[in-house]
């Protein structure tokens, strides 16, 4: 694995970096660093106009092929990006779910038609995302979905039940949803009769209520569907096939996009640091030592996603890549632990002094109530250990009930 940038990759860094340093300092300045997580109601309209000012000058999907609107960069490129994103301290991205989830999921097992139905208002900034797979009693156990999904004698689908968690489903135009359409064939194996639905959101029979979080916004929202309509060619992958589909949905969670996230580890932890020695913390043997242990995790994690990486051009992942979010959600909640110990009592006060009443976060406490969601979301710790001692290690399966 060679971490050195070749003359190709330097000429796009600066490419990047130029552009975002640019746009980031004249009318889109106020929405620097802002967005993520803990933060995502942040100036929303403001960064929907983001959205469509990357996707006007070609900086969105850039690792999506060039014949569905992408730049077709290369593995190595597309990593550039991500960093160099991270490092000019971009918005939270309105539109990753649909960049990063849906998109490539139609590329890979969407017909030519939605194909060019739905990936062009995505690159365009034109239309946003949400993902209907958990629900009350299938979260980690996925294929235990009970909303159903019925096709009337014109072809449309009626969808009813309920999905929770729906991370921007307030903002959302379309949901992916993970819908039963026929029994199983084999009860056993509840995998089987689940079909990959593309459901417009503004319409009757959806009813959105945002759930309030720790960190007082609302990110995620339960959905309601009844009787929420789609077209019969809404189908991805084809009728009974959602499993193998959403299974492709959820390994392009684990690509690139991994090493801009560690970049924004970097800057946290950069700002953490900052207020250890403004405060005087870090001349504290013990502090000192976390804060370097801290440097040392988010090293040990870019280079192991780099050299799980190496060599996969066409995006796919060994099973090394399977240690990756168990790793990292882990490392987060820690860091959100030590933001609060380098605050010490002040990490105690939340809102604004004079008004006791105003129950505002600082950007290290919403770091801190956020992060405590790192090891359950996107498959808890416990799944994680099990996937890692089954799939990659081939130990037994866990006893069965």
């Amino acid at each position: 694995m060679d971490l050195r940038d070749s003359a190709d990759d330097r000429a796009f860094r600066d490419e990047v970096r130029t552009f975002l340093e640019e746009s980031l300092a004249g009318d889109f300045a106020v929405v620097r660093g802002r967005g993520g997580p803990g933060d995502e109601h942040a100036l929303f309209d403001e960064r929907l106009a983001w959205e469509r000012h990357l996707g006007a000058h070609g900086w969105t999907c850039v690792g999506w092929p060039k014949e569905h609107g992408g730049r077709g960069l290369s593995l190595r490129q597309h990593v550039v990006y991500y960093e160099e994103y991270a490092r000019a301290q971009g918005p939270g991205r309105l539109g990753h779910i649909g960049e990063g989830l849906l998109g490539p999921t139609v590329i890979a097992f969407g017909s030519p038609e939605q194909q060019q139905r739905f990936l062009p208002p995505i690159v365009a900034g034109e239309e946003l995302w949400c993902q209907g797979y958990s629900e009350p009693d299938a979260g980690s156990d996925l294929a235990n979905v009970a909303t159903r999904a019925e096709r009337d004698d014109t072809g449309t689908w009626a969808v009813h039940g309920q999905k929770v968690w729906t991370s921007l489903a307030h903002w959302a135009d379309w949901c992916f949803v993970l819908a039963r359409t026929s029994p199983p064939a084999d009860p056993r194996r509840k995998h089987g009769g689940l079909s990959y639905l593309l459901v417009p959101m503004r319409q009757d029979g959806i009813e959105i209520r945002p759930i309030v979080q720790v960190t007082g916004d609302s990110e995620f929202n339960e959905v309601f569907f009844d009787g929420a309509r789609t077209d019969a060619a809404n189908v991805v992958g084809g009728e009974g096939e959602g499993w193998r589909v959403a299974m492709g949905t959820l390994a392009f969670e684990r690509g690139a996009s991994t090493l801009g996230q560690q970049l924004n580890f970097r800057n946290e932890l950069d700002a953490i640091t900052a207020v250890a020695r403004s405060t005087g913390v870090a001349d504290d043997p013990v502090m000192r030592q976390r804060l370097a242990g801290a440097h040392i995790g988010l090293e040990i994690m870019r280079l192991n996603a780099l050299r799980t990486l190496s060599g996969t051009e066409n995006g796919a992942l060994g099973r090394e890549a399977m240690i990756g979010k168990l790793y990292w959600a882990t490392f987060h909640r820690g860091l959100g632990e030590l933001a609060m110990d380098v605050l010490g009592a002040a990490a105690t006060v939340i809102g604004d002094e004079h008004d006791p009443a105003v129950y505002d976060p600082g950007p290290l406490q919403r770091l801190f109530l956020f992060s405590r969601s790192d090891t359950i979301y996107a498959g808890s710790n416990e799944i994680q250990r099990n996937i890692i001692g089954e799939r990659a290690l081939g130990l037994p399966k866990e006893p069965q009930p």
